[in-house]
């Protein structure tokens, strides 16, 4: 049959992957790092993927499609949202033993490393040379997967999250990026998770004044742009956010 169905411009495309989290038939997948309407059949024609595509890749066209199959799209996300509350149950068993774990062998504080802590940084700096660097750092720790969802240094915090490539690509990240700012880096390719659950807890639990997303050109890194997005948009607040992209070689492209 002839209806109205999503055209993808791969040549536009960067596989930043916002296409197929916005369209919620599952129609969309991101193959080879481009988005691919991979089941025409899923596709229902209204367009909820376009507004999201930050490339401007998606346009709709006229051609002959199989029918939109509302009763196939439904059965996918009946088995997705299963597969979901799955794991979310593996996640909170997996939990539990490490909590018995810990204490169990008397480790109630946990990991040193994942310590939260906190620095004055103004004071710490004071005594140092104006001709040296200085680490604008104001948490620990930064890691996305270890941070807590609630702490002080969130209160009226403007938050940074970042792709951890970006601080070795970009030379002044300290000056210009971390400086002022609650800093939150990941890496959704090496971590393999989805960080939009954490994320959505970080800013709808506490006074978050601000948003920074700084991601690399790389397809990769359009899962961290993405998850962030999400978590504003599912905190139900309305809070100032952008996005920064940085090249392979240093540079910020917009």
């Amino acid at each position: 049959m002839i209806r109205k169905i999503i055209h993808i411009d791969e040549e536009k495309c960067d596989g930043c992957g916002i296409c197929a989290t916005a369209c919620h038939e599952g129609a969309i997948d991101i193959v080879d790092g481009k988005a691919k309407l991979a089941r025409e059949n899923f596709c229902d024609g209204f367009g909820d993927c376009l507004p999201s595509c930050p490339t401007g890749a998606i346009t709709f066209e006229e051609r002959e499609a199989p029918a939109y199959d509302e009763e196939a799209v439904h059965a996918a996300q009946h088995i997705k949202n299963e597969s979901k509350e799955n794991m979310t149950e593996m996640n909170h068993d997996e939990h539990a033993h490490h909590e018995h774990h810990m204490e169990h062998h008397g480790m109630n504080g946990g990991c040193p490393g994942a310590r939260v802590m906190a620095f004055e940084r103004q004071a710490h700096d004071a005594h140092r040379p104006l001709s040296k660097s200085v680490s604008r750092l104001a948490q620990w720790p930064v890691q996305i997967k270890l941070l807590p969802t609630k702490a002080s240094f969130y209160d009226g915090a403007k938050l940074l999250i970042a792709a951890d490539c970006a601080a070795y690509a970009y030379a002044n990240f300290h000056e210009d990026f971390i400086k002022g700012r609650v800093t939150l880096i990941g890496c959704p390719k090496l971590d393999d998770i989805d960080y939009t659950e954490k994320l959505t807890e970080i800013i709808s639990n506490n006074n978050i004044t601000g948003v920074t997303i700084v991601r690399m050109e790389v397809p990769c890194c359009g899962g961290i742009q993405m998850a962030a997005q999400q978590a504003l948009q599912a905190s139900g607040k309305f809070i100032p956010w952008q996005v920064v992209t940085i090249s392979r070689n240093g540079e910020i492209l917009d």
